[in-house]
This record gives structure tokens, C-alpha cells and sequence, in this order.
């Protein structure tokens, strides 16, 4: 089990504002009011910058009812750096990946369970592979607005969670993010033929890459 017990993890807690206003319409979006960091456990820094927008964690909306909505939970503050490094991992897959993996370790460290933390990391995996894969693209274009049923694409997309997330827990609970990482890999090829170049933990010029087999 991981401990943060050396130093604070997070600068404190996050000044923020929502935003309410045109050209923002969803009402899910928040304003950083000041700097906010996250150490990770090989002491590096991830700064959401103050001026950053955010509209919380990258969940996919068919899946809020099984991992939670962007704003709930012990993940918030992970969600905030999680954004930020997101936009600067832009297209750059093995930034993208480190930016996974400290999701998963700043959910830790905000309280989450092992359990969670993994479920959440899958959540936010899928989320950024949803748009490589047919199937679960309709599932990102469906409204943020009220309903009385959900669509085939999102039904198809939270079937598909469950089973990656069953593959990757049924192997046991580990802390160990890099295995993780590595299960889901593995589920996500299986589930929805994603094909993923892996990087040794000790290597860092090189990291995996997600594409659709053909």
C-alpha cells in the first residue's frame, strides 16, 4: 500500500469559480483561481496553473452512474491536474500515459481505495480511447441534458467498462500502477481491439501508443 506520509501531496485545497456564463453553456465548467500542484510519489510536480479551465474528471458521461460524476468523490483534486496534464500531453501517447498514472496515484492520495483508484484510472483510459473505437463514439456526442433512456452506444460502452474492469480487477488488487496499466492494456485489446506498444518501467523514451486494428 502506497503512503504520501513524507510530505503534502497536494499544494491545499483549490480555489476555484464556476463558470455560468456564454460562451461556457454547460454549467460543468470551473475556473482555477489560484495555482494548484500534485507531487507524486517520485517527488515530481503537476501544476494546474492558475486562469486554467476545468470541467473535472474525464469520465465519459455513460459512465458516471457506475465510477461518478466529474465533480464527486475523493478524486476532485486529481481530476484538477489530471486536466491540465492532459493538455499538455496533447497527442504525445507516452505523455498522455504519465499523465494516467499520476491520476491514479493523486486518487490515492486524495483517499481513494486501490479498488477505486483503479476503477477510476480504467474510467479515464477509456474516456481517452472512446474516440479510437466506432462503437463508443456515438456515447460522446449524446447531450448533456435530461432523458428518459440511454442510448445503444452508451449501454454499449458501460458493457464494455464492466467487462475491462472486471478483467483487470479479477486478477487481484495491486497498488502497483505500472500493472494496472499493463492489465488494462491488455483488456482494452481484447474488449475493443486497441493494440498498445508497452514501455519497460525503467525505460523512459519510450511508452505505449493506441491504435485500432484494422
Amino acid at each position: 500500500m502506497q503512503e504520501f506520509m513524507a510530505t503534502e501531496p497536494f499544494s491545499g485545497e483549490p480555489e476555484t469559480k464556476w463558470l455560468t456564463q456564454a460562451p461556457q453553456t454547460e454549467d460543468r465548467c470551473m475556473i482555477l483561481l489560484e495555482r494548484f500542484w500534485f507531487r507524486d510519489p517520485e517527488n515530481k510536480e503537476w501544476d494546474a496553473p492558475k486562469g486554467m479551465t476545468t470541467d473535472g474528471a474525464s469520465i465519459p458521461r455513460a459512465l458516471w452512474t457506475l465510477i461518478g460524476s466529474p465533480y464527486t468523490g475523493n478524486y476532485r483534486r486529481a481530476a484538477l491536474v489530471h486536466d491540465s496534464a492532459c493538455d499538455l500531453a496533447g497527442d504525445d501517447p507516452p505523455k498522455r500515459s504519465a499523465a494516467d498514472r499520476m491520476f491514479y496515484h493523486a486518487c490515492r492520495a486524495g483517499g481513494c481505495s486501490i479498488w477505486d483508484a483503479t476503477i477510476l484510472y480504467i474510467g479515464v483510459r477509456i474516456g481517452a480511447a472512446a474516440t479510437l473505437v466506432k462503437e463508443w463514439q456515438p456515447a460522446l456526442a449524446v447531450p448533456l441534458t435530461p432523458r428518459l433512456a440511454r442510448t445503444f452506444a452508451e449501454d454499449r460502452l458501460e458493457t464494455d467498462f464492466r467487462v475491462v474492469a472486471q478483467s483487470v480487477l479479477s486478477q487481484g488488487e495491486t497498488d502497483d500502477v505500472f500493472e494496472i496499466e499493463r492489465r488494462t492494456d491488455r483488456a482494452l485489446s481484447l474488449v475493443a481491439g486497441l493494440k498498445f506498444k508497452r514501455r519497460s518501467r525503467h525505460t523512459r523514451g519510450r511508452n505505449k501508443r493506441g491504435t485500432r486494428r484494422r
